[in-house]
């Protein structure tokens, strides 16, 4: 580890200690996963959750990038012969890696320009006299340096303005000011470019075609939006500050002379044109970039939070589901799987036109069938193409069932993906695509966690703009917020697949594959230490998973904690003390007697205070499931459309993506309502996701619907409260 980088990393960090730092790093470097420290070594970082750790390796990362390019630029610097101390020292004070670049760019190899040239003409000290302000005539002291390369007095004049203008161009405190002036004090103009109008035929981005804003109070939402519209050629984008200002710096940095002569007016010349042909384009481009990056994190954030709130969402456990895969031409798709998701038959029925007559009228009959048959409890429906009209289909149908069957619109998003993937021929080789889908739909009402990590969290559909974001970023934070939610979680060693267990800490696909294949070779695991016996687990990996692999009724009934089993010894002390068996752990009575023990009795020198409570809680509640906390899916039995919206009209519905401006919400129909943010609650809110999250069953109020555009106007203000306002 890199004391220097810790040290940067605790200036970023400045909430955190430099003790936790280099602990949560000192583990990260010996192997541990994020999740293993997060949840078993909290008394080595001081209780860090799996954010902190993430936010500490990645300016751990940041730190060291930036410590290497100071080295690099130095060497190179040094190479040129040109490295002087105070040089040395600027570059290595800087904390951004702009300023690093700010200050190499005067000696940054380049593409010859025309003040080099005139540089190798002999020209620059001319350029240098000019800057001593001096009250002789510039255009007679120029005659001295006119020859065979720079013929004329004119010739003399113009390149030393270049020497001047590229020389202002570079100066890092000069471009530094600038940039921090345009960002603070800049404004970003959009208008419509020529035949922009026709190539935005939905409007998409009327907002923009004559637009201003300050630079530094566009949101993330706005910053993408415009930049989408400017690649699909619709907007011109332009970033502007205050000329006269930036002028009358550049008049201060560098005229330091009251006189007002022919020099001093080369040197405005030089600095107004620096201006304009070099520093404004270049802290254009720069603030445009930084601009987007920030866009692009903020969106990146977003998503992860969507995405965790969608792995979260509550189970249905216990339930013979039926997918239902919608579809007009080619049929609707029907899988029917039993409690535990093993799939247990197909059916293709053809309820909608263009299908005969004949087929439309006996798809009720074979949906029912199948309902009664398999004795099905709930009823999955994929929320793509026809979903609404196999809505009312399977709401007709259900009118005749006199037992109690509800449906639930599920987000298929990424389903037909997942099913025309590898890993969905490898489990249903026999089974035709669409009819994968119809599984992996039942399968997310079933459990979302285990099914939406089989597939490209891309995919999923649950942020904005997502297709517009750093593809390598993007899968960064995703692949960090699936391995949390899984870690979290915990998975049943004896059910979950190999992607599941994939994205358990310690174990990689080839470890999670040979997991699955000891199981079908051998049975069901029995206890945690068969996970010894599997082909390339290596101690450290079983070290690093072994606490959030579950046993259901197994030898062992702390294998189905999460108590590590380094910790089993604690927990059989804790038990022993409060006089608690194997048999009526979990029980009301055990868990009464758990609370009445004072933890710091079993303390040790590997377990505090922070451990012994979690054994302690985890004891209360073996099995315990972090999601049944969470709010269960909507259950429908019947429907609505678009026509029946009418406003003030007051309905629950699930929050389907939330954005930096509001959130959508299922409320039952064919297309998603917005509430804005200014709509989420009577108190002032700036981010959506303080009051709402992808999962949440809410109430809401119609404000308005646009047929025409087919959109919703959501309040989760009840119309009362406001009128009161």
């Amino acid at each position: 580890m890199d004391q220097k980088a810790i040290e940067l990393v605790s200036q970023q960090i400045p909430d955190l200690r430099q003790s936790q730092v280099k602990a949560a790093l000192k583990l990260m470097d010996e192997g541990d996963t994020i999740p293993f420290i997060a949840r078993y070594r909290k008394e080595a970082t001081g209780t860090l959750d799996e954010v902190q750790l993430q936010n500490i390796h990645d300016q751990y990362r940041h730190a060291t990038t930036l410590l290497d390019r100071q080295q690099t630029v130095i060497n190179k610097i040094k190479e040129e012969g040109k490295l002087t101390a105070t040089l040395e020292k600027k570059i290595l004070a800087a904390t951004e890696l702009q300023e690093v670049e700010d200050l190499y760019l005067p000696y940054k190899q380049k593409r010859q320009t025309k003040a080099q040239v005139a540089r190798q003409h002999g020209l620059a000290p001319f350029a240098n006299w000019l800057l001593s302000y001096p009250d002789d005539d510039p255009q007679k002291a120029a005659q001295k340096y006119v020859n065979d390369d720079v013929p004329t007095v004119e010739d003399v004049l113009s390149g030393a303005h270049e020497i001047l203008a590229e020389a202002i161009s570079e100066m890092s405190t000069v471009r530094g000011w600038l940039r921090n002036y345009t960002r603070d004090h800049g404004q970003l103009t959009t208008t419509v470019k020529r035949n922009g109008e026709e190539k935005d035929e939905l409007k998409t981005y009327e907002q923009y075609y004559d637009f201003t804003s300050p630079v530094n109070e566009l949101s993330s939402y706005q910053i993408l939006a415009i930049n989408r519209g400017e690649k699909e050629g619709v907007l011109n984008v332009k970033i502007t500050a205050d000329e006269s200002t930036v002028l009358n710096y550049l008049r201060f940095r560098l005229v330091r002379t009251s006189k007002q002569n022919a020099a001093v007016k080369l040197i405005e010349d030089a600095y107004t044109d620096a201006y304009k042909r070099f520093l404004g384009p270049a802290i254009e481009r720069e603030l445009r970039r930084s601009l987007t990056e920030s866009a692009d994190q903020q969106a990146i954030k977003v998503f992860g939070e969507n995405l965790y709130h969608l792995l979260m969402q509550a189970p249905i456990k216990g339930k013979v589901v039926l997918g239902f895969d919608p579809a007009y031409r080619t049929g609707c798709k029907l899988a029917v799987l039993d409690e535990n998701g093993k799939f247990l038959t197909k059916a293709v029925i053809y309820p909608h036109k263009p299908a005969p007559e004949k087929q439309r009228v006996a798809a009720e009959g074979q949906l029912i069938d199948l309902i009664e048959k398999y004795h099905v409890e709930m009823i999955a429906i994929g929320n793509g193409t026809a979903s609404r009209e196999s809505e009312q289909f399977v709401v007709n149908a259900l009118k005749k069932i006199k037992r109690p069957v509800y449906y639930v619109i599920v987000n298929e998003a990424g389903a037909s993906v997942y099913s025309a993937s590898q890993e969905a021929r490898d489990e249903f080789p026999d089974l035709h695509v669409e009819q994968r889908s119809a599984i992996s739909i039942g399968r997310r009402l079933q459990d979302p966690l285990a099914e939406l990590v089989k597939i490209d969290p891309q995919s999923i559909g649950v942020g904005q703009y997502q297709h517009d974001l750093p593809k390598q970023e993007l899968a960064g934070e995703l692949d960090a917020v699936v391995e949390r939610a899984v870690n979290r979680v915990g998975v049943n060693l004896n059910t979950a697949s190999y992607q599941l267990l994939t994205q358990i800490s310690g174990l990689n696909k080839t470890t999670a594959k040979n997991i699955v294949k000891y199981r079908d070779e051998h049975g069901k695991y029995t206890n945690r230490q068969q996970l010894k016996a599997v082909p390339r687990l290596g101690p450290k990996a079983f070290q690093q998973s072994v606490g959030f692999l579950r046993i259901v009724n197994g030898d062992n009934p702390l294998d189905n904690t999460d108590v590590h089993p380094e910790s089993y010894p604690i927990a059989k002390k804790i038990m022993d003390s409060a006089q608690i068996s194997v048999d009526n752990l979990g029980s009301a009575a055990a868990e009464k007697q758990l609370k009445q023990l004072d933890v710091n009795d079993f303390t040790t020198a590997k377990a505090g205070v922070e451990t012994v409570k979690d054994i302690v809680a985890s004891l209360q509640k073996p099995g315990r499931d972090l999601r049944d906390s969470m709010p269960a899916p909507l259950l429908r039995k019947d429907v609505m459309t678009i026509d029946d919206l009418k406003p003030g009209m007051k309905l629950q519905g699930t929050v389907r993506n939330v954005v930096d401006f509001g959130a959508f919400v299922d409320i039952g129909v064919k297309h998603d309502g917005l509430v804005h943010v200014s709509k989420m609650s009577k108190e002032f809110i700036k981010d959506p996701r303080a009051a709402v999250s992808v999962g949440d069953i809410v109430d809401v109020w119609i404000e308005s619907v646009d047929m025409k555009r087919q959109r919703i106007q959501l309040t989760m203000i009840a119309p009362q409260d406001e009128a009161n306002d």
